[in-house]
């Protein structure tokens, strides 16, 4: 063996090397940025708890004033995708009659509101829809009215 083919092959594994280093960097680089956007995306996924309680306190200023005292929050609604108009509702349900609403802030008038009216009127269609649908369509089918 050449002192020359020596220094060549040398040279051609510092050259593989560097290319593996270089290969490695970048994709420890692509690995991190997924980790930081997955983190990130995490984190936005999650509801503010302070803002939760914050609705809590006005759906409790809301309730009194605007209905009986046979309601109770039982949670809150984080929308953290734009689905509804607003990002934060009190979830509300009817002891009596046990139907499920909404209280938020509405977005123009920053008043607070309310699904109840609508949510009791999807029930109760619900309600007289569901045996006419069964005779229909059996047992099976499922009747949502939204």
């Amino acid at each position: 063996m050449t002192v020359g083919s020596s220094k060549a092959k040398k040279e051609g594994v510092s050259e593989v090397r560097k290319a593996v280093k270089i290969i490695l960097v970048i994709l420890g680089i692509i690995f991190l940025g997924i980790t930081v956007l997955a983190i990130s995306f995490n984190l936005s996924m999650k509801p503010d708890s302070d803002r939760e309680e914050k609705i809590r306190r006005e759906a409790d200023r809301y309730l009194p004033a605007n209905f009986n005292d046979d309601f109770e929050i039982y949670d809150t609604l984080y929308d953290n995708m734009g689905n509804f108009e607003f990002e934060y509702a009190a979830k509300v349900r009817d002891i009596r009659s046990n139907t499920e609403f909404l209280v938020y802030p509405d977005a123009e008038t920053e008043q607070m509101v309310d699904t109840y009216v609508s949510d009791t009127w999807s029930n109760e269609l619900e309600e007289e829809m569901h045996q006419y649908v069964h005779r229909a369509f059996g047992e099976s089918a499922v009747v949502y009215v939204y």
